[in-house]
């Protein structure tokens, strides 16, 4: 069994956060997302997807393979949305 003294090795550095360069990996696309919808066709778009998907209900007669395909949409323009937000730095 551990020392219970060793548990704790790493104090309270944890909090600090990743550096800069630990916090963007290589190859993370989140810039490019950014880079993509920025400027108002961009935002036009992500409107256009929120409205589509995020903001759209089905009825109480909708089909179980219906809610599966709008939940997909969900989870991708969700996915598309914080990649932007996340290379924005917000």
């Amino acid at each position: 069994m551990a020392d219970p003294a060793e548990w704790n090795n790493g104090g309270w550095a944890w909090l600090d956060g990743a550096s800069p360069a630990e916090a963007v990996p290589a190859g993370d696309p989140a810039s490019s997302f950014a880079r993509c919808f920025a400027g108002p066709d961009g935002e036009r778009v992500l409107d256009t997807l929120k409205a589509m998907t995020l903001e759209r209900t089905l009825g109480p007669d909708a089909s179980d393979a219906a809610l599966r395909d709008l939940e997909g949409q969900r989870r991708l323009v969700a996915l598309i949305l914080a990649l932007t937000a996340r290379g924005q730095g917000a």
